[in-house]
């Protein structure tokens, strides 16, 4: 193991009185019980960020200096050379660099913590940390998405904005053999980059930011999540699109998925044709049929989704084949196998795996359906076998489709919890969020945190995030929202698509929280029909508006239709 290893932890303080006294004869005081937080009591307000204007660019290369770090080019970029969702952004400033540059000791690969940073000319004294998606293993463009879909983003705004390849250069799973590695990818790459990243910014204006974000969907998400509980000293908003809250878990559940639509398939080896796209549509069909209805506008969308997997019911409401399967009904066994996934995947043995997902109306998708069939083989099966499992498969024997078809369930869970002299902490460990639900630190410091997620994502159930938030009320006496929210996004997949509206920008509103005081109370979203600027969502139903709106209402609320009004406007709808 690299005696190198840099992972910041984030401590956790405890204070202990001791009382005493110096006279015998004197009466000992009884301990005084530390008074409850009160419900509702107000929480410290953050002052809002002063902007700065930036100096020459060039010179960056040389005027920042941080231990480890090496800035490779610092150069400027025109206003209108970078162009996000058709909109030009603005001129800024574009430095490279690497921290920590290393030899593993264990498989002899170079490594490295590659990232840029972009910095206005017009600076809004904010930094927004840029958490990617996937296995990172490349450093993209650093413009800082402000919510699904957006049509503006932080870097326009006038954000600095950081992005990285959070420690290793591919975006494959081998980095995964190398212990540091694994560490940066789960949490340390953003503890080693946000000091070096202010240092920097403060080379660059003159000060430091007064206000820090960060934010990213999917393994972004979690990336945003894990830092609120292990840097929530860092960073004043977190925004969290889709979390891969508990992502191996997530990863071994779609593996059991493809284990069963295999099972299922009526084509040998493609676990497709265990759940066709025409029956897919027939279940999402269905599920409108009972649930559409529910918030008062019968509408192609189901906002309520509580009382929808009250009222959809697998078995009673899709015909069953009574012989081939035709896309108009499903086979007894396609019932039993696909309601146990919905119910929640679970070993040979019987263990759980992870956690529900809601019947939804986004099942048809494309995009579900590429979760769902081809990740398990493609994506899944790398990320559990040399990510996150101790020890890792050799690389030189692997398998992605026999690892997925043939490889026991509960093997996979034991070596995702398991560590070795080699490994010594754990994929779930160096993953998720330490502590979850205990989120004092932020809250107390004035912090604050967004969190959106689709309901028809196919990958990570927006079940597991509503069930960490009511996890998160309960420590906060039953109530969270005035330091979290989280915004359940109707019918839309994995941070886009489906049949949803789902193009909105949750960075303002952050802003607004933290430094103004401004709770949203909803958040308008947009469908992209033909034309949007950010690219048409090929899922929407020809039956649509364009340019549908929707409120995105804070759990435990849903948008509900006031009884008169355009169905296609959000204006006609309120969160109750």
């Amino acid at each position: 193991m690299n005696a190198r290893h840099l992972g910041i932890v984030a401590a956790l303080t405890t204070s202990l009185g001791l009382a005493g006294c110096s006279d015998d004869d004197a009466p000992v005081p009884p301990p005084v019980a530390p008074a409850p937080p009160v419900q509702g009591a107000p929480l410290p307000r953050l002052a809002p960020a002063v902007g700065a204007a930036l100096g020459a660019c060039a010179e960056l290369a040389t005027r920042i200096s941080y231990p480890d770090t090496h800035i490779t080019a610092a150069k400027p970029v025109a206003a209108g050379a970078l162009a996000v969702a058709g909109k030009p952004v603005a001129a800024h400033c574009q430095v490279t660099g690497q921290m920590l540059r290393r030899v593993s000791p264990v498989d002899g690969e170079r490594y490295a913590i590659g990232f840029e940073m972009r910095l206005p000319l017009d600076w809004n004294g904010r930094m927004f940390y840029q958490a990617n998606g996937g296995v990172d293993g490349s450093v993209v463009p650093a413009t800082g998405p402000a919510g699904a879909a957006a049509l503006d983003n932080a870097l326009n705004m006038g954000f600095a904005v950081i992005s990285s390849d959070a420690g290793h250069g591919a975006p494959t799973p081998f980095f995964g053999l190398d212990p540091e590695a694994r560490l940066d990818y789960g949490y340390a790459a953003v503890g080693k980059l946000t000091p070096m990243a202010k240092s920097a910014i403060q080379a660059a204006y003159g000060k430091g930011p007064d206000r820090s974000y960060i934010g990213g969907c999917s393994n972004g998400g979690r990336h945003a999540m894990v830092a609120a509980s292990r840097y929530a000293d860092q960073y004043d908003g977190f925004l969290v699109g889709n979390p891969g809250y508990r992502l191996p878990l997530a990863a071994i559940a779609n593996i059991a998925g493809a284990k069963t639509y295999a099972a299922l398939a009526s084509t040998p080896g493609e676990p497709a044709t265990g759940f066709t796209q025409p029956e897919r549509a027939l279940v999402s069909n269905a599920v409108l049929g009972k649930c559409d209805a529910l918030d008062g506008a019968t509408d192609g969308m189901i906002q309520d989704g509580a009382a929808c997997q009250a009222a959809f019911d697998l078995q009673r409401d899709v015909p069953t084949c009574s012989g081939a399967r035709d896309g108009a009904c499903l086979s007894a066994a396609q019932k039993t196998g696909i309601g146990a996934l919905f119910a929640g995947a679970r070993t040979g043995s019987g263990a759980t795996i992870y956690t529900s997902f809601p019947y939804d109306a986004g099942l048809a998708a494309n995009g579900w359906a590429s979760w769902k069939f081809s990740a398990p083989i493609n994506l899944d099966s790398g990320a559990v076998a040399f990510i996150f499992s101790a020890p890792p498969e050799d690389p030189a024997s692997f398998d992605g489709r026999d690892f997925v078809l043939t490889r026991s369930l509960d093997q996979m869970l034991a070596r995702i919890n398991a560590t070795s002299a080699r490994f010594p902490e754990n994929a779930m460990s160096f993953m998720t969020a330490p502590d979850a639900t205990n989120l004092g630190k932020l809250k107390q410091r004035g912090a604050k945190m967004l969190v959106y997620h689709g309901t028809s994502d196919p990958i990570f159930s927006s079940d597991d995030t509503r069930d960490w938030y009511r996890g998160l009320a309960t420590a906060n006496l039953g109530d969270a929202s005035n330091f979290a929210r989280y915004f359940p996004v109707p019918g839309m997949n994995h941070c886009a698509g489906g049949p949803a509206t789902d193009q909105f920008d949750m960075l303002t509103p952050l802003v607004n929280w933290v430094e103004h005081g401004q709770a949203p109370d909803s958040v308008t979203a947009s469908a992209r029909g033909a034309g949007n600027a950010a690219g048409v969502n090929a899922d929407l139903p020809p039956t649509w508006s364009a340019t549908r709106t929707r409120p995105l209402c804070p759990f435990p609320q849903v948008a509900r239709y006031k009884g008169s009004g355009n169905v296609e406007d959000a204006a006609s709808f309120a969160c109750r």
